[in-house]
């Protein structure tokens, strides 16, 4: 059954939508477009050809209708020719002989890539011709006409009546000829010869293959953008460069086009001018923005901008005012966005279709795909190796998405050197092209090593085309092919699908997630190649079960955001692509796989968690310092005071107890926390006479007020404030933690660095463990689940099971079910168990399977083979270290590392909690 966002998810979009409604009035004119006179021969006739999948846009694509609108929202004229259509076409064996005057047999729908459905020839050329015929209109005399390509892959060459009148190699940016010295009265004649033999070792291509499989894809060939034409003055502007400057309150402001011309600039705000500068053609132009109503994906606001020229030239367009930047805020370097901390949290979206390929095939589909991610609660798109048309980046703009912009890459898994003048023309046009884009603020030149080379020069030189704008040099840079990291951009990027492995941590740069998730489920009927569909990790059977991997991995995100320093994160994906299953939606976006309710409240607690205002529920947490040079200490109890020392993971069993806390709904307020101390239950933090302590809990109203804080918007974490002092924040003074009031009487209220000082980070624990096993000890685990009580956990042909085991059993059987209790071989304060009869060897899960394997001493090894153990139901659980969200479980006779509703038998959520729950018992005697 097909699946539509719900209105309740759908009503803040749609609000969000009218807030920003009247910005792009100039950047949508009701412009006076007409279609071009077409001529093709009688046997080019289009026919679309059937898709693999279709979605609710294909069947209204026509002849008539192919991407009817302004295709340059930032540089508008009111005057166009909308070429796009039927063209006639035919493949080539090179681009020596155009068909000059010769009619071509295949009818193409424009500008749709002909391996595409929608195109009406759905095969790929490595040469090709296109072919059709306009008229000019009589109003456009005396005016120079030019003849606009959004994109055509790869090399380019264009004829008028004959008369070659340019070429162009590039598959992603726009290009124009001026055609009036070709023009004749009446009908004219183009020719374009495409060349696109999908050859990566010379030029990008991105993810497309000649032959695709795996996470390659079709290749779209040929014109994939909007052709159309447009009368210009003699002299006229061909680019407005935008740049805000939020501090100085201006727009700054550079007009390409015929030098040394005249040119006004007016900002407008729903109409009425608010700034106007003048200057010349090149030069700086400072555009007054008073008051500015900043761009932010809470209120993406346009201001409106139009620009005249001396001599008669006009045009349209908008921008947005936002700052963009880095800091190190809460004690971590973060990225800005109008001088604050917003965790950026994306999709991977590489923006094909199962229609148009390349193309969308309208564009309320394109609006659609942004609609859909901003209704999930997503902040961010990461467009994957491509550049997509602009109308794409102004939805984006509109609708309140940041965008990182990758550079879509050669294929290559080694250097190859025929390709870099290509790489770097194409990576120079791509960021003049898109450098006054609002929503993008992240440039990212490579992925994961593709076709990496000399990564430390290739990001100076996007610095030096645009330094307003953070640089990823290598997303991916811990995976795959990549060179080592040259150190001199802005962000370190890991990938890391399940999260077990985490992330590397800010190390001056911002730390981010680039990739992650990957989680599959097939839906029939809705599959490119039916069987095929594959993902980055498990296939999920149903809703529920995809919908709860998400949230589990995403709630790991939102914990490492103030434990590991993490500032974005990028899921793959938000609809399936090709034989990829991936996706949120389905390729054909007809089915909509997962929750959207339970998908947009995990991804909101994320972002509340990068503001400081949630921090969870009934987790262990550790509360480390964000002031700058005390970031290694934490919040602990010492002799009943509250102070801070510097601790790690490994200071000792006392010590990181001490600084882990269990959080509480708040005693006196449950929608605040109380902080109950790990090694002492029943024991909080509180405020007596302003100091911070730990004391037990007397059940009395006064206590309840004093050991209740709220989560407030700290300084890029979370400050604690006082429920019963309010104004009063949970502070650091000296070694001692007091409750403070900001210019209040007490030395420990003084203002200087307050906000720092008052700001925590709210970490994973430095004790991971809830609960307390008898290390070194033997014990048996025995089954807590109602009817399996006399089974126990045992190892037999090196597979772990349960079996019953009494007192009359034999003593192998007895030896096979008793265990050591060890330090865990990963983090010593989580458990690993060793078998009595067989030391050395250890239980780990290997495939989800537990079993007994000697210890090879490999980080693999340690981390399979280390459970933290935690309240569990009638008993403890063991939660392992680097399967997120898996316990161990007994199913049937077996025991698994399985979660929750997961994608396998064994995940069965039937009795989950009590399987999953064990009773450590005395030993059996040999």
């Amino acid at each position: 059954m097909r699946r539509s966002l719900s209105r309740a998810l759908l009503a803040p979009l749609a609000a969000l939508l009218v807030v920003g409604s009247a910005a792009p009035a100039l950047a949508q004119p009701a412009a006076s477009a007409r279609s071009a006179d077409a001529s093709p021969s009688a046997d080019a006739v289009w026919q679309p050809k059937p898709a693999p999948l279709t979605t609710p846009w294909t069947n209204q694509v026509s002849p008539t209708n192919a991407l009817p609108e302004y295709p340059r929202p930032q540089l508008v004229r009111p005057d166009w020719q909308n070429l796009n259509g039927v063209w006639e076409f035919a493949g080539a064996t090179n681009l020596d002989d155009p068909p000059i005057g010769r009619p071509l047999a295949e009818g193409v729908l424009v500008p749709y890539a002909i391996e595409s459905a929608l195109s009406g020839i759905k095969r790929h050329e490595d040469s090709m011709f296109y072919r059709r015929t306009f008229t000019v209109p009589a109003g456009w005399d005396g005016r120079r006409v030019k003849l606009n390509f959004g994109a055509v892959t790869w090399e380019s060459r264009v004829w008028v009546n004959g008369t070659q009148v340019g070429t162009h190699t590039g598959g992603f940016d726009p290009f124009s000829f001026d055609i009036t010295g070709a023009l004749r009265g009446g009908a004219n004649e183009i020719v374009v010869g495409v060349n696109s033999p999908v050859d990566g070792q010379r030029y990008p291509i991105g993810k497309q293959r000649r032959n695709p499989s795996g996470i390659w894809y079709t290749p779209a060939s040929g014109i994939w953008q909007t052709v159309w034409l447009e009368p210009v003055a003699t002299n006229h502007i061909t680019r407005l460069d935008t740049t805000p400057d939020v501090p100085a309150g201006v727009l700054d402001l550079v007009v390409q086009g015929s030098a040394g011309r005249q040119v006004q600039a007016q900002v407008l705000s729903g109409g009425q001018v608010v700034g106007t500068a003048s200057g010349t053609v090149g030069q700086h132009l400072r555009v007054p923005v008073p008051n500015a109503r900043l761009w932010s994906p809470d209120d993406p606001f346009l201001y409106d901008l139009r620009v005249t020229m001396a001599g008669g030239d006009a045009v349209t367009g908008y921008f947005g005012m936002r700052s963009l930047g880095k800091a190190v805020i809460g004690g971590v370097t973060r990225p800005l966005l109008n001088g604050d901390f917003v965790f950026q949290l994306g999709t991977l979206d590489q923006g094909y279709w199962p229609d148009g390929v390349y193309t969308a095939p309208t564009d309320a589909a394109l609006r659609s795909d942004l609609e859909q991610q901003k209704a999930l609660g997503f902040t961010m798109v990461r467009k994957h190796i491509k550049v997509e048309p602009a109308r794409w980046y102004y939805w984006a703009d509109r609708l309140g998405l940041m965008v990182w912009q990758d550079m879509p890459s050669v294929d290559s898994v080694d250097e190859a050197p025929n390709s870099h003048a290509n790489y770097e023309s194409e990576l120079r046009r791509m960021i003049e092209h898109l450098k006054g884009i609002t929503s993008i603020v992240q440039w990212v030149p490579f992925n994961e090593g593709w076709g990496e080379y000399d990564a430390g020069r290739i990001t100076d030189l996007v610095r030096s085309l645009d330094n307003t704008r953070l640089i990823n040099h290598n997303s991916g840079s811990n995976c795959c092919v990549s060179d080592p990291d040259p150190g001199n951009g802005d962000v370190i990027d890991d990938h890391a699908y399940q999260m077990s492995s985490g992330t590397r941590q800010p190390d001056g740069r911002i730390a981010v997630l680039g990739e992650y998730g990957g989680l599959g489920r097939r839906i029939t009927g809705h599959e490119y190649q039916p069987g095929e569909g594959f993902a980055y990790g498990d296939l999920y059977p149903d809703e529920n079960s995809l919908t709860s991997r998400y949230v589990t991995i995403t709630e790991e995100v939102g914990r490492f955001v103030q434990t590991r320093g993490l500032s974005a994160s990028v899921y793959t994906e938000p609809y399936d692509v090709e034989n990829e299953v991936n996706g949120f939606h389905t390729y054909d976006r007809q089915v909509l796989k997962v929750d959207a309710e339970r998908v947009r409240a995990v991804n909101q607690r994320v972002l509340a968690r990068a503001r400081g205002t949630e921090v969870g529920r009934d987790e262990l947490v550790s509360l480390k310092v964000a002031t700058p040079g005390f970031t290694t200490r934490f919040l602990r109890h010492q002799n009943s005071l509250a102070r801070t020392d510097v601790l790690t993971p490994g200071s000792g069993e006392g010590a990181t107890k001490d600084a882990t806390y269990r959080l509480r709904p708040g005693l006196a307020d449950s929608a605040c926390y109380s902080l109950e101390s790990r090694n002492f239950p029943g024991s909080y933090l509180r405020h007596s006479s302003s100091r911070v302590r730990l004391d037990a809990n007397d059940g009395s109203a006064l206590f309840a007020g004093d050991a209740t804080f709220c989560a407030r918007d700290g300084w890029g974490a979370t400050a604690f404030e006082s429920k019963n002092l309010p104004g009063h924040f949970l502070r650091h003074y000296n070694e001692g933690v007091y409750v403070a009031r900001s210019g209040g009487p007490n030395p420990w209220d003084g203002a200087a660095s307050f906000t720092r000082d008052t700001t925590w980070n709210v970490t994973i624990p430095l004790w991971r463990s809830g609960v307390d096993l008898p290390v070194d000890q033997e014990s048996s685990l025995r089954v807590t689940t109602p009817g399996f009580t006399d089974r126990f956990l045992r190892h037999r042909d090196s597979l772990a099971r349960t079996d019953v085991v009494g007192s009359a059993s034999d003593a192998t059987t007895k030896a096979d079910a008793t265990f050591v209790v060890r330090r865990g071989l990963a983090d010593p304060s989580c458990y690993s168990f060793e078998s009595r009869n067989l030391p050395g060897r250890f239980l780990r899960h290997a495939s989800y399977r537990l079993r007994l394997d000697t210890n090879p001493n490999t980080d693999l090894f340690r981390r399979d083979a280390t459970f933290c153990a935690q309240p569990g139901t009638g008993g403890a659980r063991l939660a392992s270290v680097n399967e997120l969200g898996a316990n161990v479980r007994h199913y049937n006779a077996e025991v698994w590392a399985a979660s929750d509703g997961g994608a396998h038998a064994y995940d069965n959520p039937v009795s989950y909690a009590q399987d999953a729950s064990g009773s450590f018992d005395a030993p059996w005697p040999p």
